[in-house]
């Protein structure tokens, strides 16, 4: 079972945050620890419900759509800053009673929880952090993304349009990958004219321009929380990165997941699950 709940972020915003229980146990599940999922850029709450299905059997998971994203408000002007992104998934875990919860991220969203729990260490009790890189990308990496966007051939006609095209001719795609088509068929909306994305393409570069250009290894230092950092063999955060990522985290531990690539728990479920439970049933039982 999936039952939403609508939150109010920062400026009032409202999102749209999803807990999973199946089969629903509302008395254990309200008194059992809380988990809160972040997706990345240009995600979804729904990217995570593989995880938040599993995870919901003894604990208490939600995953949030964030703002820009999903069912969640996307006001034109923003803002669409770091301090916005992490103001509401604080005003989640304080609305929804999840604290102290263990923050599982993806890509930006993992920045975002790494944030929150610097912040705020009385809210997180244990962190995740998938596929995500400390260092700053640079301005050529924004430039690379605001023309790939120009590439997209939207509206698509049809949704297998949609998967084919992200899962095997997005010139960003080394060789075929059915995952990443699904994943993007997942963000698109039906309109008379063809699918579109849920989001808007100028949003998400605004979004992504206030991290991308900066490092954040000052704030990995202040996360006091145990911390895992997960990356695909084939993903976006070198082994290098993610090993000092440990280093740098007080209480880090690393974990990798082979065959996947950048969308490591949509990539490769299992092996995904494989890699997190260990570590969730430590901090969550502790």
């Amino acid at each position: 079972m999936v039952r939403r709940i609508e939150v109010a972020g920062a400026g009032g915003v409202r999102l749209a945050a999803w807990e999973f229980a199946d089969p629903p146990k509302p008395r254990e599940v309200d008194r059992s620890p809380g988990v809160l999922l972040l997706h990345g850029l240009m995600g979804r709450a729904s990217h995570w419900a593989g995880t938040a299905r599993w995870l919901a059997e003894r604990h208490r998971a939600v995953a949030l759509d964030q703002r820009g994203h999903g069912q969640s408000d996307k006001p034109p002007q923003g803002p669409y800053t770091r301090e916005a992104y992490v103001d509401d998934a604080e005003a989640a875990l304080v609305q929804l009673g999840l604290a102290p919860a263990v923050l599982i991220g993806h890509s930006m969203g993992a920045l975002t929880a790494w944030q929150l729990a610097a912040r705020r260490p009385d809210l997180v009790r244990g962190l995740i952090i998938c596929d995500m890189r400390a260092s700053a990308l640079g301005a050529a990496s924004q430039r690379e993304w605001e023309d790939w966007f120009k590439t997209w051939p939207v509206p698509f006609a049809t949704l297998a349009d949609v998967r084919k095209w992200f899962g095997e001719d997005d010139p960003w795609v080394e060789r075929p990958n059915p995952a990443r088509g699904n994943f993007y068929a997942e963000v698109m909306a039906e309109y008379e004219d063809g699918w579109h994305p849920v989001f808007s393409r100028d949003q998400m570069l605004a979004s992504r321009a206030t991290w991308v250009y900066d490092a954040h290894w000052e704030e990995l230092a202040q996360v006091q929380c145990p911390a895992l950092v997960v990356r695909g063999l084939d993903g976006e955060l070198g082994r290098a990165e993610s090993q000092e990522m440990v280093r740098v985290l007080p209480r880090g531990a690393y974990a990798e997941v082979p065959d996947a690539g950048h969308l490591v728990h949509y990539d490769q479920p299992e092996s995904w699950r494989a890699a997190v439970q260990p570590f969730l049933d430590g901090v969550l039982t502790s």
